[in-house]
């Protein structure tokens, strides 16, 4: 597989520390309100990756955090912790908070098809290892102490901007309220390890820590987790693009000073969804979310085709014309595919050829709209109906847009919609009109045609016969 790699700016061939194993991390969400459709783009652009590296035949472990406790709403360790905020907003504590927006953002992540991780490790679960990572980094001389809280020194570090495209000036990027200056930091780029009462007094969960009562930073869960369930070498790491920087910057960095060797070398950033003010965000006020989608009268599978039709390493922007437009596509696809005889068995042998051809396009840095490509190039091949029900399931391995079951139901829908007495109607109209065609009597032929036009009834020649449904 080839694959974007940001670490390094450019396309290579992926690799592992072990041949056929993945050990595989995701930044989970931050769980103080719902996920809007700009997060679940990176989610559902995360999950094809994982299902075609199974697909590949890697054995995948993937790791996902939840972030319940120490993401402040700055991401240079400023403003208040955002569970806190959510829980000020709805006045309920933050685990509560933590339990009911966990439990909104896997329901979303059901209707959208993507796969549960191997692994879902709340931070709060992993107070203990997040002290011993700490403690560590101290007695190696990488973190210090400053006015009650711990910090990561990053002029310790032969190079801290790893991502190759960043100056010190980046440190605003990463900021996304207001900056206020911490005067404990001895470096502008250092980073909070583990805060203390010291600090944000207010703060509902604390735990005992060496350096006083206190809860972690953010940066800390992510390596702490997947060092915990990946061990100490990582094959791939993903998340949103707006992590990269100082999120992912700073996982390396202490990562790499804790372990003692290179962590992590492949990285994976999903560009964002815009909509027609910019970046999508919560802070915008109403903000679109699966729900939101549904009440409007749209599948949610149909904004995963949505995704899919665009490269996730390009912005996309969403509005609800191209949507439809997508509702369009989803609709026609499924038609066709429930037009297609399911029986007889499919030539596995005829079959490989399009199975390269998919796995060659998804293959070069998940290109998923070639994928979708790959579909439509199998309804138009020369193959028998089995062969073509085959791959279309097999695809949606990867996809995920339920296409064999939404193609089931919509046949049976139409199905239910016809009488018995009527379906032998249309069947006796059919032979009629085929025995027409035979004798020449083309006059005959157009009239049943026009009658079955009349009735909804589509015809469709296959090497099976005519088949026949009816769209009103």
């Amino acid at each position: 597989m080839i694959l974007y790699n940001t670490l390094g700016q450019k396309k290579h061939e992926f690799r592992t520390h072990t041949e056929g194993k993945v050990n595989m991390y995701t930044c989970g969400p931050t769980v103080y309100h719902y996920a809007h459709i700009g997060n679940l783009r990176t989610y559902i652009m995360e999950d094809v990756l994982e299902k075609f590296l199974r697909y590949e035949g890697y054995d995948v472990n993937r790791v996902m955090n939840i972030t319940d406790v120490g993401h402040l709403a700055s991401d240079a360790d400023t403003g208040e912790d955002k569970m806190l905020k959510g829980a000020k907003r709805e006045k309920k504590t933050v685990l509560e908070i933590a339990d009911f927006y966990t439990k909104a953002f896997f329901e979303d992540c059901k209707k959208l098809n993507i796969k549960t991780p191997d692994v879902v490790e709340p931070a709060t679960c992993c107070i203990p290892e997040f002290i011993e990572m700490v403690e560590t980094l101290l007695e190696k001389g990488y973190a210090y102490e400053a006015g009650g809280n711990v910090y990561f020194d990053t002029s310790k570090l032969d190079k801290y901007y790893v991502f190759g495209n960043q100056t010190e000036e980046d440190l605003a990027v990463g900021v996304r309220d207001s900056v206020e200056e911490d005067a404990q930091k001895r470096n502008k780029t250092d980073f909070v390890l583990w805060f203390t009462k010291s600090k944000f007094d207010d703060q509902e969960l604390k735990w005992d820590s060496p350096w006083g009562n206190g809860y972690p930073g953010w940066h800390i869960e992510c390596s702490a987790i997947s060092i915990k369930h990946g061990g100490e070498y990582l094959d791939l790491h993903c998340g949103g693009v707006d992590n990269a920087f100082p999120h992912h910057t700073n996982e390396i960095a202490q990562s790499e000073a804790y372990l003692g060797h290179e962590w992590c070398p492949h990285w994976f950033h999903v560009l964002h969804l815009l909509d027609s003010t910019g970046k999508m965000s919560k802070s915008k006020g109403e903000f679109l979310t699966v729900s939101l989608l549904e009440s409007k009268g749209y599948d949610p599978l149909v904004y995963r085709m949505f995704c899919l039709q665009s490269h996730y390493r390009k912005p996309l922007t969403f509005t609800y014309e191209s949507l439809d437009n997508t509702v369009v596509a989803y609709n026609k696809l499924v038609s066709r595919i429930a037009a297609l005889d399911n029986g007889g068995e499919p030539d596995t042998t005829a079959a490989q050829e399009y199975i390269d051809k998919f796995k060659e396009a998804v293959g070069n840095d998940l290109n998923t709209s070639l994928g979708l490509t790959c579909l439509y190039d199998v309804l138009k091949a020369p193959v028998s109906d089995a062969t073509k029900l085959f791959l279309i399931a097999d695809f949606d391995k990867v996809l995920s847009l339920n296409l064999i079951e939404a193609a089931k139901a919509l046949a049976e829908t139409k199905t239910s919609a016809v009488s018995d007495d009527e379906s032998a109607q249309i069947e006796a109209l059919i032979a009629e009109r085929t025995q027409a065609r035979a004798n020449k009597d083309w006059a005959t032929a157009d009239r049943i045609r026009d009658e079955l036009n009349a009735r909804g009834v589509v015809l469709e020649d296959t090497p099976q016969g005519i088949k026949w449904r009816i769209e009103k």
